[in-house]
C-alpha cells in the first residue's frame, strides 16, 4: 500500500473523480468539502476518512490536492483561519490543480513558503473520465524537489506530468491549453452544424472529425456529448468555461497579447448560455447554433 497520506479537497465532478482514482490506488485518504455531507458521503463510499475543516484535512497528509471553482475559493480554501496553512504538516506538499489566474497562484506560493511549506501549481488537462482512469495531464509549476514527493501520487493521477517553471507557470500554460479547448469547441460545433445544414448524417461527419486531422483528443472524447446532447451529466459546464474563458482575457490584458480569438469564443459562449442556461456542458453551443439556423430559415 502507497505510504503517502493524501487529502483531496473539493469534491465536485472533476475532485471526486480523483478521489476515486486514488483510493482504488489504494492511497489513504481524508476528505473535505465545503458541503460537508457530500464528503461525509464519498469518504464512506471510498472507505475513506473526512474532515470538517480544511486545516484538519491538511494536519492528517503527506500530499494535499485541492480541486476547487475559482480562485477566491482556492485562496479561502489555504488562507481561511481553518484552512490548509492552518493545519498543513512540515514537509508536506500542497498541488492545487485549479485553473486560475498566475499571479493567484505566486501569491499562494509565496504564502506557503513563508511558513516553509512546499506548495505546487498543477493545473489538469482532461476530463472526468480522464480523472477516473488516471489519464490527465499534469502541468506543474514548483519546486523540482517538492514535485519530486509529490510525484508517487501525482503518477496515480494522470498519464504525463508536464514540469514547466516556477510556480505560476502551470497556471499560465493551463489558461493557454485551454484557449486552444474553447477554440475547437467553438470550431467543431460550427462545423457539425454546417455539415447537417448541408444534408451528411451527425454521426458521419463526426466520424471525420475524430478520424482525420482535426482529431484531437478534445474531439475524440466529446463525441458522445455532441452527438445526443443533454444525454449526459454536463462534463464542464458553460459557466465553468466563462469563468475560464474571462480569466484567458485577464492574462492576455496583463502581458499585452492580443487574443483575438478568445473574445469571439467567450461572445459565442454567453449567447449560448444566455439562451440555453449557464449549466448546460459547453458542447452544446452546437444546440444553440440549431436553434439559430432554424429561426434564421
Amino acid at each position: 500500500m502507497p505510504a503517502e497520506h493524501v487529502a483531496v479537497l473539493g469534491l465536485g465532478n472533476m475532485g471526486s473523480a480523483i478521489a476515486r482514482r486514488l483510493a482504488s490506488q489504494a492511497f489513504p485518504l481524508v476528505l473535505y468539502n465545503r458541503t460537508l455531507e457530500r464528503a461525509r458521503s464519498l469518504a464512506e463510499e471510498l472507505g475513506a476518512e473526512s474532515a470538517a475543516t480544511p486545516a484538519e484535512a491538511a494536519s492528517r497528509a503527506d500530499v494535499l490536492i485541492t480541486m476547487v471553482s475559482d480562485d477566491a475559493a482556492l485562496r479561502e480554501l489555504c488562507t481561511a483561519d481553518d484552512g490548509v496553512l492552518g493545519g498543513a504538516r512540515p514537509n508536506s506538499v500542497t498541488v492545487q490543480t485549479s485553473t486560475v489566474l498566475p499571479e493567484t497562484a505566486r501569491g499562494l506560493g509565496e504564502s506557503f513558503a513563508e511558513r516553509g511549506l512546499d506548495f505546487l501549481d498543477a493545473p489538469v488537462s482532461g476530463s472526468v473520465t480522464s480523472a477516473q482512469s488516471g489519464e490527465l495531464a499534469l502541468i506543474v509549476g514548483g519546486d523540482a524537489d517538492a514535485l519530486r514527493r509529490a510525484t508517487p501520487v501525482l503518477e496515480a493521477m494522470s498519464r504525463r506530468i508536464f514540469a514547466v517553471g516556477p510556480v505560476g507557470s502551470g497556471a499560465a500554460v493551463k489558461l493557454a491549453v485551454n484557449h486552444i479547448i474553447f477554440g475547437i469547441n467553438v470550431a467543431v460545433s460550427e462545423a457539425l452544424v454546417l455539415a447537417e445544414a448541408a444534408g451528411v448524417e451527425r454521426g458521419k461527419a463526426y466520424d471525420v472529425f475524430a478520424g482525420g486531422a482535426a482529431g484531437a483528443p478534445f474531439v475524440q472524447y466529446k463525441r458522445s456529448a455532441f452527438m445526443e446532447p443533454g444525454a449526459l451529466p454536463p462534463a464542464f459546464s458553460m459557466n465553468l468555461a466563462e469563468k475560464d474563458m474571462v480569466l484567458i482575457g485577464e492574462l492576455a490584458r496583463d502581458t499585452g497579447t492580443p487574443m483575438a480569438q478568445a473574445e469571439v469564443n467567450l461572445a459565442s459562449l454567453r449567447q449560448a448560455a444566455a439562451a440555453l442556461g449557464g449549466d448546460h456542458d459547453f458542447s452544446e453551443l452546437a444546440v444553440y447554433l440549431r436553434s439559430k439556423q432554424s429561426n434564421n430559415q
